[in-house]
C-alpha cells in the first residue's frame, strides 16, 4: 500500500467508523487487492487466497471500531492480514499432515469387480456418496449428478469457488478411499 492509499484507507476507515457506507465500501474494496497482492507475493498462486482475503475483511469489520484514526491506518491492517495468513498456513500444514496422497490410497485398494452388474455398482457408489460429510456430500451430488458447475454450486451454498474446489477434491478423495472397500464387500456378500 502506498503512503497515499494508506492515508486514504485511514480517512475511508475513520468515516466508515462514522457511518459512511460509502467509504467503506471504497475502504474495501482497496484492502481486498491489497490483501490479495500481498498473500499472492509470500506464496505465489494458491487457491485459497480468496480464502484469505475474505477472513481479513471479516476481520477487519469485526476489529474495526479498534482502529484508531490518530494512528498509521497500514499497520494495523497488515497486522490483521498477516495473523489470517498465518492461520492459513497453519491449516494447510495440519490438513496436508493428515492427508493421504491419492497414489498411496488407489495402490491399496483392490481394483474394482468389472464383472458386477452396473446396479450393484451404482448402489456402491450411491452408499460412498451417502457416507461423505454433509458440505463434501452437497458438492459432489450439486456437480456431478445436477452437473452444475464451480460457480452455481457456489453461489447455490454461499461458499467461494476456491471452498468448492477444494471440498470436491476432498470428497472424491473420500469416494476412491471408500468405493473400493465397498466393491469388494459386496462381492464377499455374492
Amino acid at each position: 500500500m502506498t503512503p497515499d492509499q494508506e492515508r486514504q484507507a485511514g480517512d475511508w476507515m475513520s468515516r466508515a467508523q462514522k457511518g459512511d457506507q460509502g467509504a467503506y465500501e471504497e475502504l474495501l474494496r482497496l484492502l481486498a487487492r491489497e490483501a490479495r497482492g500481498f498473500v499472492g507475493r509470500r506464496v505465489g498462486w494458491a487457491d485459497w487466497i480468496e480464502d484469505v482475503v475474505q477472513e481479513t475483511l471479516l476481520t477487519v469489520h469485526r476489529a474495526r471500531r479498534t482502529y484508531d484514526p490518530s494512528r498509521p491506518f497500514g499497520p494495523w491492517f497488515y497486522a490483521i492480514l498477516n495473523s489470517r495468513m498465518i492461520d492459513a498456513l497453519r491449516s494447510r500444514k495440519r490438513v496436508s499432515a493428515r492427508e493421504v496422497l491419492d497414489d498411496e490410497v488407489l495402490a491399496a485398494q483392490p481394483a474394482p469387480d468389472r464383472t458386477a452388474p452396473a446396479s450393484d455398482v451404482s448402489e456402491t457408489l450411491a452408499r460412498a456418496v451417502a457416507a461423505l460429510p454433509r458440505v463434501q456430500r452437497e458438492v459432489v451430488s450439486l456437480m456431478k449428478y445436477e452437473d452444475l458447475s464451480v460457480r452455481e454450486v457456489a453461489t447455490r451454498l454461499g461458499m467461494s469457488e476456491a471452498a468448492v474446489k477444494t471440498t470436491a477434491h476432498r470428497g472424491y478423495k473420500g469416494l476412491r478411499a471408500s468405493v473400493g472397500g465397498l466393491l469388494v464387500e459386496n462381492r464377499r456378500a455374492d
